[in-house]
């Protein structure tokens, strides 16, 4: 397999280790998508366990959501004084034994302080995963293993109620979390056998009061989307309380990053319009994954009354046409302009999104599994290119932050397009103006035009790269 091919002048670690990395690597993103998304389909259940209200155990999901989110860019920095080996087996480690935590938790409060140390575990993997890869396979390669590693991640987000529901069919919700320990332990012995040791790049002081802005602007800013999902008074008041803070809290944090010696993010990074172009396209186009992950399945259990299982198998196409792009993608990045083959994919994307936000009444399930499946192609082919694009674009110096910046991406852009949809819903809901499916069509509409952004946005460094060539 040309991935662990070796020839002369190649960077990183011979072949057969470089896979043994890579395994750890997405053994370890694999589990922290799953508890991010798969767990959701628990809740219930969770709550009739624990005895306790629906609301209440919105806060397993979320306290995982909110902790991994406070501290990407904090473990990108640390990744720097610590080394890579180093933080990445402290996650792996905190994230395993806090699955073990869940899964033997009798309370609520235990479980949700169980759920924020896997959020920090996960964190710290995720932040450095994808600059582990670029540190272990060679630049020539580096298209085609991003692509694997964005397959891995887009493929489990959408499996992940399948797999849930299936695993709750015949045992308890504690073995969401009991699983992850067996594949916990074996990355670890992965990644301290083949992971290299690297000294850590920087012996300056931790910028502690950029981590303590940077967590607190990013933590409000989920808080605040959170809230407006609620129509009510006090929680505008409470989702305006908490934009404010995220506002203040990221102009200090900016402020401070110009001003410190060794910041806890260099913004000399953004000077590359190429690197911040594809930051942002892939921000819009996250919003829109996030979006229609949460909208279908209501309109699939809503509006066209299939169950919770079938709802979560009409997912399927969507991986599917990942599985067939992605890797394809990664590999012409490595021969083409990275920048155009993604342009390529969000286009296509736009067109399934197009296809989803005009489906008939009585859809039938074939209709909606070809177009989920043109948005998977679309999806596949954008989103490997376009990390190459991000992380070529930044030194190997600099390849850690870089990473950290792909996953902050990716996280927020995710949790926006839910908070979106949430509004939506409760607006319509508050007002009894709309049927519920209309609100989810709007919603689908809405992702649409996140998408033409993120084509704007990407074409715009089309343009720009053509003016450097012609002006070299």
């Amino acid at each position: 397999m040309e991935l662990f091919s070796d020839k002369p002048g190649d960077e990183g670690l011979p072949g057969r280790e470089r896979g043994l990395a890579m395994a750890a690597v997405m053994t370890m993103a694999t589990m922290a998508v799953f508890d991010g998304s798969m767990v959701n389909i628990a809740l219930p259940q969770i709550a009739r366990a624990l005895n306790i209200s629906s609301g209440a155990a919105v806060w397993v999901s979320n306290g995982y959501l909110l902790s991994a989110s406070m501290t990407l860019a904090i473990f990108a920095a640390l990744a720097s004084h610590i080394g890579f080996r180093s933080l990445f087996t402290a996650g792996l480690s905190v994230f395993t034994l806090a699955s073990l935590g869940c899964a033997l938790s009798s309370s609520l409060d235990v479980l949700i302080v169980m759920r924020v140390l896997q959020g920090v575990g996960a964190a710290a993997t995720l932040s450095i995963g994808p600059a582990i890869l670029r540190s272990v396979f060679p630049n020539r390669l580096l298209g085609r293993i991003l692509g694997l590693n964005a397959l891995i991640i887009a493929t489990s987000t959408a499996i992940a109620p399948v797999l849930g529901g299936t695993i709750l069919s015949a045992m308890s919700w504690q073995w969401l979390f009991a699983i992850n320990i067996p594949l916990g332990v074996i990355a670890i012995i992965l990644t301290l056998r083949v992971v290299p040791a690297n000294p850590a790049l920087t012996k300056s002081p931790f910028d502690v009061s950029g981590a303590v802005l940077s967590a607190v602007a990013l933590g409000a800013l989920i808080m605040a989307a959170d809230s407006f999902s609620h129509p009510s008074a006090h929680e505008l008041m409470t989702a305006l309380t908490f934009g404010l803070i995220a506002v203040i809290a990221g102009i200090a944090f900016v402020w401070r990053q110009r001003l410190a010696p060794k910041p806890l993010l260099p913004l000399g990074m953004f000077a590359s319009s190429r690197f911040s172009l594809a930051a942002l396209t892939s921000l819009a186009s996250f919003v829109s994954q996030g979006i229609t992950f949460v909208a279908l399945p209501f309109l699939f259990q809503s509006v066209y009354g299939y169950s919770a299982f079938v709802s979560a198998l009409l997912f399927t196409p969507w991986p599917l046409g990942i599985i067939l792009a992605a890797p394809h993608a990664g590999r012409y990045a490595d021969r083409y302009p990275a920048a155009i083959i993604s342009t390529i994919g969000l286009c296509v994307f736009a067109v399934g999104l197009l296809l989803l936000a005009q489906l008939p009444e009585h859809a039938q399930v074939w209709d909606i599994g070809l177009r989920s499946f043109i948005c998977g192609l679309g999806f596949g082919c954008f989103q490997s290119p376009n990390n190459r694009e991000m992380l070529s674009n930044a030194s190997r110096e600099n390849s850690g932050y870089a990473s950290g910046v792909l996953a902050i991406m990716r996280t927020f852009g995710q949790c926006l397009g839910a908070a979106l949809v949430g509004v939506i819903l409760s607006v319509f809901a508050a007002q009894n103006t709309f049927q519920e499916a209309h609100a989810v069509q709007l919603s689908l509409w809405v992702a649409v035009i996140a998408t033409v952004l993120a084509i704007v946005i990407s074409v715009s460094r089309l343009r720009k790269s053509a003016a450097n060539l012609q002006n070299g």
